[in-house]
């Protein structure tokens, strides 16, 4: 019998899988999107948004245009009919993303949509609209890899963002090595996910990004412990943390001694901000409980981040564990949602 505990490990080993199907799917509806492009919206909320933010420092180095990311209700007044706009939502029912795309449809942009079904898969087929239909079998923060390659793939294919299949087959294959190291089944005293979690439990997680590189793995990071562990977490970047950030480690003295610095650094970092990191660590050492580096692997923009992730992720479950706590259910976004739906409103 599989426990509940086992489900959400489950969910993380297949990881590697999603990229693997995605690289089989078909786009058949891509030839009458092929066009010049102002910008390109992608709409999602929650775990079906992490993957735009990843496109969107992706495409910073590689993109020929401006990715956007949308975490609202409402879209940018500038979205219009030279622009693309991708709608992602993981169950097809997520509110915000369903009123993005009528507002992108009202704007008479040029729409895909990312989705397993539900209202944005119905609404998709009745106007026409290209549609990618993912696997709904997975919760939303489990699926990034089904929400973010296919994405990465039609934009390759429209030629806006160049490489994207060679990326996806790296980062499968390095995913899939990664398990060996990290898994339930890997020895303790050498999976360094286990370890991290071991030194976060009853402390209070910070996690550092860099901006432009490893931004989207420490806003994943924060998401998964929330999600997974119940946990408070809160992550910033470098170099915009060294102008405030760092000023704040001085009171109060006792929650401080609990915070445990998670630093997310990319093999290829800019070396100014390598400079950043060594000080920045000399200031707050003595006032906190730890600092902890987690270095990228891989070669490709989205496997060196992926394998940030991806440790993240396997963090996140050990310290659900260590906390003694399911990490599949997420309670409080569930009495969210059945409290917007008491008051009139539709379900997230």
């Amino acid at each position: 019998m599989i426990n509940n505990e086992q489900i959400m490990a489950g969910y993380i080993q297949g990881l590697p899988q999603q990229f693997r199907e995605s690289l089989h799917m078909e786009y058949d509806f891509l030839g009458r999107y092929k066009g010049k492009y102002e910008n390109i919206l992608i709409c999602g909320m929650g775990g079906s948004a992490i993957g735009g933010d990843i496109l969107r420092t992706w495409g910073l180095a590689e993109a020929p245009l401006p990715i956007i990311i949308n975490r609202d209700y409402n879209i940018p007044r500038f979205i219009g009919k030279n622009s693309l706009v991708m709608a992602v939502s993981y169950s097809g029912n997520t509110e915000e993303t369903l009123q993005a795309y009528q507002g992108a449809k009202e704007s008479g942009a040029a729409i895909i949509c990312v989705t397993s079904g539900g209202k944005l898969a119905e609404l998709a087929r009745a106007n026409g609209d290209g549609l990618a239909v993912i696997p709904g079998h997975l919760v939303p923060r489990a699926a990034s890899g089904y929400l973010m390659a296919p994405a990465a793939l039609i934009l390759e294919q429209l030629d806006l963002l160049p490489g994207a299949r060679a990326a996806v087959e790296e980062t499968a294959d390095l995913l899939a090595g990664m398990q060996q190291a990290l898994g339930p089944e890997a020895e303790p005293d050498k999976n360094q996910a286990r370890q991290i979690a071991a030194c976060l439990q009853g402390s209070l997680p910070l996690i550092w990004g860099v901006a432009g590189t490893t931004e989207a793995a420490a806003m994943r990071w924060k998401g998964q412990i929330n999600e997974n562990a119940k946990s408070p977490a809160f992550f910033n970047l470098f170099p915009e943390l060294d102008h405030n950030e760092i000023v704040g480690f001085e009171m109060p003295e006792e929650l401080l001694a609990q915070a445990v610095i998670i630093i997310l650094r990319d093999r290829l970092g800019q070396e100014r901000v390598e400079q950043r990191i060594a000080i920045t660590k000399e200031i707050i050492l003595p006032r906190i409980k730890a600092v902890i580096e987690v270095e990228s692997a891989g070669t490709s923009f989205l496997a060196r981040l992926y394998s940030l992730i991806y440790t993240g992720d396997y963090v996140s479950y050990y310290l659900a564990l260590n906390y003694g706590l399911d990490p599949t259910p997420v309670k409080a976004i569930d009495f969210l949602k059945a409290e917007l739906t008491r008051k009139g409103l539709p379900a997230i």
